[in-house]
């Protein structure tokens, strides 16, 4: 039986409780003292019977400072106990308290299933013969803080352990009782790093297709996304590259596993190389001591989201084509190797075969990554769908800022619609967020849009800037007497108007195909 006293917090209390129990001669198995203040006592006395309590309850209640006595299904530490088995229970990981001789002192059924053994055979069963050149203990010690991500192999299998240390008294090494040690099997933390991201993942639907282009691009987009094959998209920065890249992985047999990204601009070769291959234990210098899983590690089964693969330096895109040819790699500073399936998306603003001709990238690398290829157009080839683009935009921007949603006036709509866009769908999208957040009135006016000067020259806008400087002034050169020529149709009279010779005209004019030239 069981029993709660509430009760005064007194010295002696506990003693004249007891000793009406001795005094019946009924043995008193265990006490436990609780309440907020101390003011409640708990009594485990086995072989006490109910007939025994009516007895004994009258002196009980009559002990000073005592208020109220009954019985009660658990003692508190037993039910903390029961509660920690059921979450243990229901965790999907293994995990294993340990003190510091490397036993074990309770494991969950995740844990015991794993170690192979039955559960009351855990208590003190000792980790050295499981752990593989691993002194945990002294780890612990060395270390006397959380370690996360410790890579070990344990009955054959690589896990990722979580260790919290467990201190008796003060965080320091003279009071450390253990540890509880949590494990995540390496092969399925890229899955679970997915499903927290995967509530941001958007398919095909959240592409806006207001433009034919945009409708044509999404739909020869759907074709690829099942095929098990490279896929390359090409297009200029903010024309959203990774949401279509997204949304075919989304719409692939693989869309259940995991999706990363990995940016190769910007990044030192050194780092790019780990975060992406990952590296051995004490790889270098302020490594990690238990090593790092790459990003192609974590992306198991899924894929591998390479943007601006143009940036990627000689090193890196020569361990990406050996991937690519038979799914290998050997992380820094390790001779094992490692065979995966992942499927490799990248996207790139750059010219790849350019490149290639100049030696700055690898055309096997190339024609590797270019198995499958989508042109994402930009914005101001699709100024036709710009209206309800806009509209979308928005909306969302409202919901976001939590203001009634404006309307666009005529003006600033054509304002929208006469601009060049260098910064495509990303710049539209902030430029029409900061718009709402100005806007006062229910109408958006021009004023409201923040626009670059460069929409003041309408009639070079689309020019197209690849290539050398000596191709793009020629194309502002046509350009230029393509729309003077109208004005001015003979060499001379366009000679005189731009302050140069007919005859220089004249060739240029014969050069470009532009009207019919006169001496």
């Amino acid at each position: 039986m069981r029993l709660k006293f509430h009760c005064q917090n007194r010295i002696g209390i506990l003693r004249d409780i007891v000793a009406q129990f001795a005094d019946y001669r009924v043995n008193v198995a265990r006490g436990e003292v609780g309440g907020d203040h101390g003011n409640t006592i708990y009594l485990y006395v086995p072989q006490l019977l109910n007939a025994q309590l009516a007895t004994l309850k009258p002196a009980l209640d009559a002990i000073p400072g005592v208020f109220g006595v009954k019985r009660v299904s658990l003692m508190p530490s037993e039910r903390r106990h029961l509660e920690l088995d059921a979450l243990l229970s229901s965790l999907s990981d293994p995990v294993m308290s340990i003190d510091m001789q490397g036993r074990i002192v309770a494991a969950n059924r995740t844990a015991v299933q794993m170690l192979g053994v039955r559960i009351d055979e855990v208590p003190g069963l000792s980790l050295d013969r499981y752990l593989e050149d691993l002194n945990l203990p002294d780890l612990i010690r060395r270390n006397n803080s959380r370690i996360n991500g410790l890579r070990i192999k344990l009955k054959g299998d690589t896990y990722l352990a979580d260790i919290a240390p467990l201190h008796s008294e003060k965080n320091d090494v003279a009071s450390l009782a253990g540890a509880v040690m949590t494990l995540h099997r390496a092969d399925r933390i890229g899955a679970r790093i997915y499903q927290v991201q995967r509530q941001e993942l958007r398919g095909f639907e959240a592409i806006f297709q207001s433009s034919p282009r945009l409708e044509a691009l999404i739909h020869e987009a759907r074709r690829m996304a099942p095929l098990d094959a490279p896929l390359l998209i090409v297009g200029e920065t903010g024309t959203g590259k990774e949401l279509v890249a997204r949304a075919c992985h989304l719409a692939s047999p693989r869309g259940q596993a995991p999706f990363m990204v990995l940016n190769c601009a910007g990044l030192p070769e050194s780092m790019a190389e780990t975060e992406l291959f990952g590296y051995a234990p004490g790889a270098f210098e302020g490594a990690r001591p238990e090593g790092k899983l790459g990003l192609l590690e974590l992306t198991e089964g899924g894929t591998i989201f390479l943007d601006e693969v143009g940036e990627m330096s000689p090193r890196l895109q020569t361990k990406l084509l050996r991937f690519l040819q038979d799914g290998g790699f050997r992380r820094v500073g390790s001779d094992e190797e490692t065979y995966l399936d992942v499927r490799v998306i990248c996207a790139t603003q750059q010219n790849l075969p350019q490149l290639c001709a100049e030696g700055l990238f690898r055309p096997d690398l190339y024609h590797r990554l270019n198995v499958l290829s989508l042109q994402v157009p930009p914005l101001r080839e699709c100024l036709d769908g710009i209206e309800e683009l806009a509209a979308y935009f928005l909306d969302r921007a409202a919901r976001q800022i939590g203001c009634p949603l404006p309307g666009l006036s005529p003006a600033a709509l054509e304002k929208l619609a006469h601009y060049d866009w260098p910064g495509n769908v990303r710049q539209l999208e902030n430029v029409l967020f900061q718009a709402v957040s100005l806007c006062e009135e229910k109408v958006i006016q021009p004023v409201h849009l923040r626009l670059p000067q460069s929409e003041g020259a309408p009639e070079l806008a689309g020019i197209p800037l690849e290539g050398s400087l000596s191709d793009i002034l020629g194309d502002v050169e046509k350009r230029i007497l393509s729309t003077l020529y109208r004005q001015h149709p003979s060499s001379r009279q366009l000679g005189k108007r731009l302050g140069v010779s007919h005859t220089t005209i004249a060739n240029k004019l014969k050069r470009y195909g532009i009207g019919a030239q006169d001496d």
